[in-house]
């Protein structure tokens, strides 16, 4: 009785490489044209947007303070970039879905079950992680600023510095909270051993540190607020990993 060969990861590999680019293509297009949808629902909206994205700054300036524009083109163009970003975020989990969906055909079963939740997780820690910048980072970092006083210099965020400030951290923050996704997946994939990050807690203290410099504005405080989380978030990671890796009766 002749058996049924089982599936493999090499099956795709039989599909010429144009019908690759074509689904390539295909995928990049909608993901396009997801991005530039929503960017021009959000854009009649983009002034309130705004409003909400400079939120942190706004709600710590003392009496008679004001955001500052260099140059009326700025007035212009930062809520329509603050417009885009909100859309890319909110068209992220379609972005990911199109990605995920030109590399599964690819994958084995196993690692499908592997990958989908870490997908869904990922996306989940971006946005927490942008959401902590948003409520905690950023309030805390411009009371702070709001606060420094120097004779005859009045405090007044450029829109435009406020925005790259912004994005930076979001971003940064976003990228942070996936250490613990980035840690299981080392461990479970056997790249590295729960042991060997253990013994390298004095350099990845160190290296937090280093990202926080890199990352964040030039402030000690910003860059230790980046830090502190991205130090949890590997204990974290390192915690579920060994849960995952080791028998229930083991523990960290």
């Amino acid at each position: 009785m002749n058996q049924i060969p089982n599936q493999t990861s090499n099956n795709d590999q039989e599909m010429p490489l144009v019908d690759h680019l074509v689904e390539l293509r295909t995928r990049l297009i909608r993901i396009i044209l997801a991005l530039a949808i929503t960017f021009l629902l959000l854009l009649p909206f983009s002034s309130d947007l705004y409003t909400l994205f400079a939120r942190p700054v706004l709600m710590n300036l003392l009496p008679g303070q004001s955001m500052l524009a260099k140059d009326a083109i700025d007035i212009f163009l930062t809520p329509i970039k603050v417009s885009l970003f909100i859309a890319a975020l909110l068209t992220m989990p379609w972005t990911l879905y199109q990605i995920w969906a030109f590399i599964a055909p690819a994958m084995y079963k196993h690692e499908k079950r592997l990958m989908l939740p870490i997908l869904i997780s990922s996306t989940a820690l971006f946005y927490l992680g942008v959401l902590f910048a948003y409520l905690v980072i950023l309030p805390i970092l411009f009371h702070f600023l709001g606060n420094i006083q120097l004779n005859g210099v009045a405090f007044m965020p450029d829109i435009t510095n406020y925005l790259s400030i912004s994005l930076t951290l979001f971003i940064a923050f976003g990228i942070v909270f996936e250490t613990p996704i980035a840690t299981i997946i080392l461990v479970l994939l056997d790249i590295i051993s729960i042991e060997t990050l253990k013994a390298k807690r004095p350099y990845i203290i160190l290296a937090a540190f280093v990202i926080g410099m890199v990352l964040t504005p030039p402030d000690i405080l910003s860059q230790t607020l980046l830090a502190l989380p991205l130090l949890i978030l590997f204990e974290l990671g390192l915690l579920i990993a060994a849960r995952l890796k080791k028998p229930p009766s083991q523990t960290l």
